[in-house]
């Protein structure tokens, strides 16, 4: 399985993220090329190469009208640069910690003597769709910016309509989030993992006052994911790095086991007593899956209606799967083997609702190893309403197949065939391509 495994433990920025996983590419020169003519206004990308502790890797560089990302926040800001404040506003900034960050900790636009020009979602999502990128990219990029406004409208109380972005920090902030989401197509891993995320200590200023770090945005977003502290003053994790890992991780974790073909080493751009980057790696995992367990037991004294209910509760205890099948027992009678599968801490619930529900006094347990394809779902919008397609991967192998119960629901309600709904979800999953 492609795996792809990235290392935050300096925290998280879009522009480190889109360095790292740049280095992961086929062709990384051919990807900033690529970046410079997808039609980001005004904006010209380039990927620099350093040297930190004796450790190569890049840094990318958004040049926003003639002018570096960190220059023209200065020229837009309300305060003095030296006070690296944390702007509602999204300038880009030197933290103390020494990341260039993408800040995104965007509020609703309230700020009467503020006189520049905002953006809303909707303008935002215009913007990202209007560049030269496959559909799925625009969609992925589309999500972060979902998941930046939904943290600020969480944050501020208010709706996810009234939160606007400032100007000059969105073309960099769409130049890293595009940039990142177009660099993961083109790596095309089955499978990300993040390890915990350090996002740094103390507070940082922002227009509201002082505030504590994490960010509040930062904090909401990542609030499902594992994350530290340390002993790093600043803010290491920014909310357009938080919402970037939350769109696009699988699970969240120690390194799996993996065979690491390439790294990838996205560096920030003050040094540190430590190596101050963002790693990368990208190699196939050898999923050692944990065993599961088959109970079983023979049963030729339940009838049908308990056996179907003992089933539905065998499933609600916590099983994997349920099955019976047709068995011919002593004295030549008819009877049912009933199989369940489960994980080793569902193991005694599932064997306590296999005694508890049917007739058996006993029940026989083997551990049994399996092979997994891992899968994720896409919703694509059809004539028929939206449909929920899963998408299997892993082994070298793929499988697509839109969820039953959707599609019956749909079929019913239009009055179609279940292969006809089924048929155009598919054809809406591969005009993403």
């Amino acid at each position: 399985m492609k795996t792809l495994y990235l290392e935050c433990n300096m925290g998280a920025a879009g522009d480190m993220l889109m360095a790292a996983l740049m280095e992961l590419c086929p062709d990384p020169d051919s990807f900033i090329a690529q970046m410079n003519t997808i039609g980001l206004k005004d904006t010209v990308i380039t990927a620099n190469k350093c040297k930190k502790q004796g450790i190569t890797g890049h840094q990318i560089s958004v040049v926003l009208k003639g002018n570096l990302e960190e220059e023209t926040a200065d020229l837009h800001d309300h305060h003095d640069a030296d006070d690296h404040h944390h702007d509602d506003r999204t300038h880009h900034h030197h933290d103390t910690n020494g990341h260039h960050h993408d800040h995104d900790d965007r509020t609703h636009d309230h700020h009467d003597h503020d006189d520049h020009v905002h953006s809303g979602l909707d303008h935002i999502l215009d913007q990202i769709d209007s560049l030269d990128i496959p559909k799925r990219v625009k969609e992925k990029a589309g999500l972060v910016y979902a998941l930046l406004a939904e943290a600020e409208a969480h944050v501020h109380e208010c709706p996810i309509g009234d939160i606007h972005f400032h100007e000059v920090g969105t073309l960099d902030a769409i130049a890293d989030i595009v940039g990142c989401c177009l660099a993961l197509d083109l790596i095309a891993p089955d499978r990300i993992v993040v390890s915990p995320v350090h996002v740094g200590a103390g507070q940082v200023r922002c227009q509201h006052g002082v505030l504590p770090v994490p960010a509040p945005a930062t904090a909401h977003l990542l609030r499902t994911a594992p994350i530290y502290g340390g002993t790093v003053m600043g803010e290491l994790c920014t909310p357009t790095g938080a919402a970037l890992l939350q769109a696009f991780a699988n699970s969240y974790g120690p390194m799996p086991v993996m065979a690491v073909s390439t790294i990838g080493y996205g560096m920030g751009k003050k040094d540190f007593d430590r190596l101050n980057c963002l790693r990368a790696f990208l190699g196939n995992e050898s999923r050692e899956e944990a065993p599961v367990y088959e109970l079983t037991c023979n049963l030729d004294d339940i009838t049908a209606e308990e056996l179907a209910f003992a089933c539905d509760m065998i499933f609600t205890s916590g099983a994997l799967d349920v099955y019976a099948v047709p068995i011919v027992m002593k004295k030549g009678r008819a009877g049912h083997l009933l199989t369940a599968l489960a994980k080793a801490d569902d193991k005694d619930a599932v064997a306590t609702a296999l005694l508890t529900h049917t007739t058996t006094r006993g029940i026989r347990i083997s551990s049994c190893e399996r092979m997994t394809m891992s899968y994720r779902h896409e919703p694509v919008d059809t004539v028929y309403g939206t449909i929920d397609v899963k998408i299997s991967s892993g082994y070298g192998i793929s499988k697509v197949k839109p969820e039953y119960d959707q599609v019956a629901t749909a079929a019913k309600a239009h009055q179609v065939s279940f292969a006809e709904v089924s048929h155009e979800a598919l054809s809406k999953l591969g005009d993403r391509s």
